[in-house]
């Protein structure tokens, strides 16, 4: 496959495809005819994984660390699943640290609606010229 249509199905831009192969995080890919790099489907499983690495916020360097293991074959297998290891530890902990943060949003969330409903109840009471406007 051409690089646009690798990088539409990848949801990333050619520019990020061309980067990430000048850098050592895809394989230098096949020429055509013409000279255009041409793409086989095992790029885009390699791309959509190192999407994931990304979104979880493993640094460049970890993810050509593991692209060079990769790249080195079977011998590097226990290298690389420590590498994950170690990564999936960090992203649990920073999912949890966002989880604690999301139970006191929450939290002040519920205090403000509860505090909003009472005010609405108050208002019911007073005069129609006297009850706060609505934003």
């Amino acid at each position: 496959m051409k690089i646009g249509e690798l990088a539409r199905r990848a949801e990333i831009s050619a520019h990020t495809i061309r980067y990430y192969e000048r850098i050592g995080l895809l394989p230098r890919a096949d020429r055509d005819g013409g000279g255009r790099r041409d793409y086989d489907a095992s790029t885009l499983v390699w791309l959509e994984f190192l999407g994931r690495l990304k979104t979880t916020g493993m640094p460049i360097r970890d993810m050509l660390r593991y692209a060079a293991m990769r790249a080195a074959g079977p011998a590097t297998e226990r290298e690389r699943h420590d590498l994950l290891v170690a990564h999936r530890d960090r992203v649990r902990a920073h999912v949890a640290a966002l989880q604690s943060c999301l139970a006191v949003l929450d939290t002040k969330i519920t205090g403000y609606a509860s505090n909003l409903t009472n005010e609405a109840k108050d208002d019911d009471t007073l005069p129609n010229q006297l009850r706060k406007p609505l934003r």
